[in-house]
């Protein structure tokens, strides 16, 4: 009897992604207990000093526990591993953390920027400390209380993730510079964009990609490649990073506008009450000038301008958008020098992020 060659390939295929992923979660288990480990000698060390010392770190230990995604740790294990990296190498798990720490930071300081009352279905660190001001009648001004918490908090992250990655391989480091160099220059371009607010869709792809996503996938997967030596994949994971990432933040965008916060734990429709530029906004303006007025003008509801958005057809071009961007990246890496099984892992994960809900 003839052996069915094909049945027992793909069994071997689905045992090997099966395999790929359990090591990869392994990693990432790890990294969250580096981040909880961490966090939690932190808390004793300043509880010892005195109680209200602790406060900043229990407000990231709050932000860690809550959840999230874990996006860029995960790109950063995958780079790893598909780089050819030993698993059981510490190195990489404080990469990992390190990159999520940043995150949090910039999450911190995001709600902020974005006067964002909830993350993560809880209220911000800057509104909880606003409200913990008010309730306890303590003197000044709560609001800048709250926003000096969060921005202090936020700092300290930044100071973890640093404390972090000096345990990671020294490969990683140049590439871990232009990443944290790289978010703070994209911010600032999106707060300018926003008090400018002309439309300009070249230079919202620019801060999709510069502010969000290099630093959720470009840059991880490439740290993750330097960490194991593996510098010639840097080529291949750019070109892949750069689309994937984009599409990534323009789903956030779609979210934003459209999503329903009872999913994504943060209200949504702040893009348009911030007048953030994105590509969405962009397009839509150059088609309806009237749309311009019902952002920028009292008097007009969030349905209303979102009913204006989705007449211009823009969302669909934007969907459309992210499917060959989605499309780019996974070319990007068809010829990479990887195992299949993270070629195809890879391919995968562009498309999870890409059509996320939340």
């Amino acid at each position: 009897m003839t052996p069915d060659v094909t049945t027992d390939s793909g069994q071997e295929a689905a045992d090997s992604a099966d395999l790929a992923r359990r090591t990869r979660d392994g990693v990432l288990r790890r990294v969250e207990e580096r981040l909880r480990s961490l966090l939690a000698g932190e808390h004793d060390v300043w509880a010892g000093v005195h109680e209200r010392a602790a406060v900043p770190v229990d407000a990231l230990s709050q932000l860690i526990a809550s959840g999230g995604k874990r996006v860029r740790p995960a790109f950063c294990a995958t780079g790893y591993l598909a780089a050819g990296g030993d698993p059981d190498t510490p190195g990489i798990v404080s990469a990992c953390a390190a990159l999520e720490m940043l995150h949090v930071s910039a999450l911190v300081h995001d709600d902020v920027l974005d006067d964002s009352s909830r993350r993560r279905g809880a209220p911000t660190v800057h509104a909880a400390h606003a409200q913990l001001h008010v309730s306890r009648g303590w003197q000044g001004e709560a609001r800048r209380y709250g926003e000096g918490v969060a921005l202090l908090v936020g700092d300290l992250a930044l100071v973890y993730a640093e404390t972090l990655m000096a345990e990671a391989p020294r490969s990683v480091v140049p590439e871990w510079n232009r990443l944290r160099s790289e978010v703070m220059i994209g911010q600032y371009m999106d707060v300018h964009a926003a008090a400018e607010f002309s439309a300009n869709p070249r230079i919202s792809r620019l801060i999709a990609r510069i502010k969000s996503g290099r630093y959720t996938i470009h840059r991880p997967l490439v740290v993750g490649a330097s960490a194991a030596g593996r510098d010639d994949l840097a080529a291949a994971f750019e070109e892949f990073g750069e689309a994937v990432g984009e599409a990534f933040q323009l789903r956030d965008d779609l979210l934003d506008a459209f999503g329903d916060s009872a999913d994504t734990g943060k209200p949504t429709g702040l893009d348009l009450t911030q007048h953030k530029m994105t590509l969405l906004l962009g397009w839509a303006m150059q088609r309806d000038e009237r749309i311009h007025s019902l952002i920028t003008e009292p008097g007009h509801t969030p349905d209303e301008v979102r009913r204006r958005l989705a007449d211009t057809g823009v969302p669909g071009d934007v969907e459309k958008h992210i499917a060959g961007l989605v499309e780019r990246g996974c070319k990007a890496i068809a010829d990479a020098p990887v195992e299949d099984v993270w070629r195809k892992e890879l391919a995968d994960m562009a498309v999870r992020v890409a059509y996320r809900t939340t």
